[in-house]
């Protein structure tokens, strides 16, 4: 199942197919004017295109209930950064295209060699079997983020939600596209993965390439959204184990290291502190990435009081923030704080989040001791080790040591869109969805505030209005 025209977004793909680095002799001509891998080496090539580590989507920052929006700054953002705080139910202009729809691009591409691998020639088997695997999972990876913008929060109901068109050809010319259920796309995305698994490399080579351990943290990931715990945490586990046959070096960065004289996070400037790019970050397993603005140069953004005492303060985390506006000005309100870095935000399979998604399986499954163990071995790299034990009171409880978890994403990840999308998954959880009640702050100049509610059918994007134009008939989220 497919929908209409969503080519739109994907005409630049034959340019952006080649990699500039690479020799015009990769490609061959034909037909006259059009560039088309031909070997099975073309195809491998093909997947170290660096457009397919960036995304342009940046909305999940600025909806995640740990933000606040704070004046005059706010008053001043461009107004898709305004609708999106306030949760709107259409976040762009008439003409505009989606940035959350980008990925498509990337789709195309994985579809292409997909399709086109088998009759490609040359090289040998074990090379056609790897990239083919490669474009399977990075296939799996692209719709599963884009069923956490366009369909609803795995549930029961999965089978009736409308979900995302599954698109797994590469013409650009199909026009005739519809929207498959959203257990129809993660049934796509499981399988995509399974299939891969196998015949993955072992050992993590490149961070932009997928290995067997990313493909597993992944579906791991995949089955804890589908709130299927004791199916994601055999592939928690695996992907774990598999950081030390890495080829490269694969971990968790010592933050009590890397804020000691000398550290990789020093010195600290303007922009905050030094930051590895993603892919020589050691804590990368798979890169994927966004540039945000918001621990960057924008100053509207800040991290609410009640997310600043989620931190102790002997928390080097603390170190990402700054209660003072980009350049210079008067300070933030109360508690609040803005992110200083990283600048591209890591959004792949990171080794802090399987630390955490395992430590959530073992909690929710009754292997408290477990999940304490997880939760500790990121905490020790985050803050002074005497300062890193769960408390006792809450190890000892599986609900009170879930939601310590919860809020262990929520300091590692805050201001970086990962929230979001634990919002969306945890409105559907049984034991918690009766205690959500998600707000927005504004403050304004004048000292008063404004609160935005949000809603539960903005639980998920709408598709722009441009898109809808341009294929009559295919059903809109409300």
């Amino acid at each position: 199942m497919k929908c209409k025209k969503i080519s739109t977004y994907l005409w630049l793909l034959p340019v952006v197919l080649a990699l500039a680095s690479c020799k015009k002799s990769y490609l061959e001509v034909s037909p006259k004017g059009k560039l088309i891998a031909g070997a099975v080496a073309d195809y491998d090539l093909l997947i170290n295109n660096l457009d397919l580590m960036n995304i342009s989507a940046t909305s999940q920052v600025l909806m995640g209930d740990e933000m606040a929006a704070v004046d005059p700054h706010f008053s001043g953002a461009d107004p898709g950064t305004q609708r999106r705080f306030r949760w709107e139910k259409d976040i762009y202009e008439i003409n505009e295209d989606a940035a959350e729809m980008q990925p498509m691009k990337s789709i195309y591409l994985y579809n292409k060699i997909i399709t086109e691998l088998p009759a490609a020639t040359g090289g040998p088997e074990a090379l056609r079997t790897k990239v083919m695997a490669e474009a399977k999972a990075m296939r799996a990876w692209t719709y599963f983020l884009l069923i956490n913008y366009y369909g609803k929060p795995y549930s029961a109901q999965a089978a009736s939600d409308p979900g995302f068109p599954i698109v797994t050809d590469a013409r650009v010319t199909d026009t005739k596209y519809t929207r498959a259920s959203v257990q129809a796309v993660y049934d796509m995305i499981v399988k995509d993965l399974n299939d891969a698994i196998p015949d993955l490399p072992v050992k993590t080579a490149h961070r932009l390439r997928m290995s067997r351990g990313a493909a597993e943290g992944l579906l791991g990931k995949v089955y804890v959204f589908m709130g299927k715990f004791s199916e994601a945490l055999p592939l928690l586990t695996s992907a774990l184990s598999r950081m030390a046959e890495a080829e490269i070096p694969v971990k968790l960065i010592d933050y009590n290291a890397g804020f000691a004289p000398g550290g990789i996070f020093l010195p600290i400037n303007l922009f905050g502190p030094s930051f590895p790019l993603n892919t020589s970050n050691e804590e990368n397993v798979f890169v994927r990435q966004f540039s945000n603005n918001w621990s960057f140069i924008n100053s509207e953004m800040v991290i609410t009081d009640a997310m600043a005492d989620l931190y102790a303060p002997s928390d080097l985390r603390l170190r990402f923030f700054s209660n003072m506006p980009f350049p210079s000005g008067a300070a933030y309100p109360g508690k609040m704080l803005r992110r200083m870095g990283p600048i591209g935000v890591q959004t792949g399979v990171v080794v802090p989040e399987l630390y955490l998604l395992s430590a959530e399986c073992k909690a929710r499954l009754d292997d408290l001791q477990g999940a304490v163990t997880d939760c500790e071995q990121l905490r020790k790299k985050r803050m002074p080790v005497a300062d890193a034990p769960v408390p006792p009171t809450v190890a000892a409880d599986k609900i009170s040591l879930v939601k310590f978890i919860l809020e262990e994403r929520l300091r590692e990840f805050s201001c970086m869109g990962y929230r979001w999308f634990d919002m969306r998954r945890l409105s559907v959880d049984a034991s918690f969805s009766n205690t959500v009640g998600y707000t927005h702050t504004l403050f304004q100049a004048d000292g008063s505030t404004k609160q935005y509610t949000l809603r539960p059918e903005r639980m998920v994007h709408r598709f722009p209005q441009k898109l809808m134009d341009q294929n009559p008939g295919m059903e809109n989220n409300p």
